[in-house]
């Protein structure tokens, strides 16, 4: 089964044609995609823009990019909402969280430090619930791993991957996927695409990140790739991508890593073997 285990379909950048975003996905073989919350205050769109999706589901959480702004009171609405969800079979994950240490905002001590609380918090609420957790790991894997660790039981999926060897290995450990995407399209992306060959294929799963992170084939040369929409159906060619550096039939590849996002989302196993 072909999945986009991340796509923020809730962004505004779909708008203005998000029904024929979905179609489009439809008509390219995606049968699920998983739309991750970024804050409180886009739970509700989230969650709407899975309904909008056969197969859709979505994950709440509050991504590091928006923690500046996020306190106490952001935490218990999660909560508050997340167990509030559970009954919702669409809901599969705690997510997008993580840390980031891209953007220089968000490397000072002060917002290391509350981007790290944040993401331990919302650890936790996912251990207690028994949820996997969809990871934002910027320039930030091992110390994603370094508080995953403090939380037994708690696996997901580490999106768009971009980490050594060594680390991709500690994540599978932990009862992690990694997640690729659009940036292993590229061919100087020499370390994504080594790892996409090595990594056994039953730790990996497939990903669009759409809007961003479109794949090489929509990039005009000279385009700068943020300006770039992305979309779900785009995770066909992803699954082409990694067929081809892996030398395998594509339906190999989209079994597998179908098969990988049911076992570390079992909600959305769940969900779809209950349409």
């Amino acid at each position: 089964m072909l999945i986009d285990t991340h796509c923020h379909l809730d962004a505004p950048e779909f708008s203005a044609d998000r029904g024929a975003v979905i179609a489009r996905a439809r008509q390219a073989g995606v049968r699920s995609i998983v739309v991750p919350a970024v804050g409180v205050f886009d739970f509700q769109d989230a969650r709407l823009a899975a309904q909008a999706v056969p197969g859709g589901a979505y994950a709440l959480g509050i991504h590091p990019l928006f923690t500046p702004g996020a306190g106490e009171d952001d935490l218990r609405e999660l909560e508050r909402q997340v167990q509030a969800s559970l009954d919702d079979p669409r809901f599969v994950a705690i997510g997008e969280i993580g840390l980031d240490y891209f953007v220089p905002e968000l490397k000072t001590e002060a917002a290391s430090r509350h981007q790290e609380w944040i993401y331990e918090r919302q650890l936790a609420l996912a251990q207690r619930c028994g949820l996997p957790v969809l990871l934002h790991v910027r320039r930030s894997q091992d110390r994603v791993l370094k508080y995953l660790r403090q939380f037994p039981g708690v696996g997901g999926i580490a999106h768009a991957f971009n980490g050594s060897r060594q680390q991709a290995d500690m994540f599978v450990r932990q009862g992690c996927a990694l997640g690729f995407g659009g940036a292993m399209t590229f061919g100087r992306a020499k370390q994504i695409r080594r790892l996409a060959q090595e990594l056994d294929l039953d730790s990996i799963v497939l990903e669009t990140d759409a809007p961003d992170l479109a794949p090489s084939w929509r990039v005009e040369p000279g385009t700068p790739l943020a300006s770039v929409r992305n979309e779900p159906m785009e995770v066909a060619g992803v699954a082409r991508s990694l067929a081809e550096l892996r030398g395998l039939d594509v339906q190999q590849v989209v079994a597998a890593t179908g098969a990988t996002a049911r076992r570390v989302l079992p909600r959305l196993d769940a969900l779809l073997n209950n349409p």
